[in-house]
């Protein structure tokens, strides 16, 4: 429906421009135009805070408007111990058991290697005694069997606590750690849409319009906020197709608008490649005098203050 309307704006203006273009040599009507800025939140709930008011002048960041957002609330306190739970996990497998569970496998090393050296002493008296016949064949064997249990115990304990050290396997790691990126992953999407309950300014601006009030409904992707930065005010003119060629786009024109006191300057950013009101058949040369194209002109930031969208402007070029 805008569109349309400007549209049809366009074409009257452009009308009025054919009819008196001899009447003012390098002068041209125009109007500002704003291209406005809707802020939405791309989720939805009840606006519990409209922060900024119809004709706020707003900084860049201020907050403008905020929808309830207690379930996203919950769900980033859910996604935040479950990233905890899962790096928790990780921890204890890549850091291996409890420190006082490997200290005491080491004691229990200590332990076995002395008895260990114990038998291996009372072996070689056995031996000893063998050889000398004091001792019997069945004492021999028992010490022989007690020395190599010892040793076995050694060795078992020697790897337990190389084992305890060591943390779980690899393919255990190696799948903790994907739980714990696929944790984190939810987190950030659970903070994305707790952050995006709350809009700002994305520029300094004026805020045109609200769109809605405190406690209404706002369905995901309704705008609640207009804003009209002044960097987003422009002048649109029309010129007849003789007086294209002396404007060039980074070329500037001198705006004034009714009762001002001295003209301000714009810079050309945009001519159209299409001409206005065209016949739509045979181009002679008294309908070639209809011919307009529409010309777009941006302001300073500072000189841009001083204009309203809709407002009528004299343009003439430099």
């Amino acid at each position: 429906m805008k569109n349309f309307l400007n549209g049809i704006f366009c074409s009257l203006l452009a009308v009025l421009l054919a009819g008196c273009a001899g009447d003012s040599p390098g002068g041209f009507q125009g109007y500002i135009e704003g291209e406005y800025i809707y802020l939405a939140s791309p989720l939805g709930g009840a606006l519990t805070n409209l922060a900024v008011a119809r004709g706020d002048a707003v900084k860049a960041g201020q907050l403008l408007f905020e929808l309830e957002r207690q379930s996203e609330a919950a769900a980033l306190a859910v996604a935040e111990k479950n990233l905890w739970q899962a790096q928790a996990q990780l921890d204890d497998l890549t850091k291996g058991r409890r420190p006082t569970e490997i200290d005491s496998l080491a004691a229990q090393l200590e332990r076995a290697q002395a008895n260990l050296k114990l038998a291996a002493a009372q072996l070689a008296r056995r031996e000893k005694l063998d050889r000398s016949a004091v001792s019997s064949k069945e004492e021999l064997d028992q010490a022989r069997a007690q020395q190599a249990a010892n040793e076995a115990q050694v060795n078992q304990l020697a790897a337990d606590l190389a084992t305890a050290k060591l943390g779980g396997r690899d393919d255990v790691i190696r799948a903790a750690q994907a739980v714990v990126e696929s944790q984190r992953a939810a987190l950030d999407k659970a903070k994305w849409a707790f952050d995006q309950k709350q809009q700002f300014a994305p520029a300094d601006a004026a805020v045109h319009d609200t769109l809605y009030r405190q406690g209404e409904f706002v369905a995901p992707g309704n705008p609640v906020v207009v804003l009209l930065p002044p960097g987003n005010l422009k002048v649109r003119f029309f010129v007849p197709q003789e007086k294209l060629a002396q404007i060039k786009v980074g070329g500037t024109v001198s705006i004034k608008p009714d009762g001002a006191a001295h003209p301000l300057s714009a810079t050309v950013n945009y001519i159209s490649t299409q001409a206005e009101y065209t016949p739509p058949v045979i181009f002679s040369r008294e309908t070639r005098a209809n011919l307009v194209f529409m010309i777009e002109a941006k302001f300073s930031a500072a000189d841009a203050a001083e204009f309203r969208p809709g407002q009528p402007v004299d343009v003439e070029l430099k």
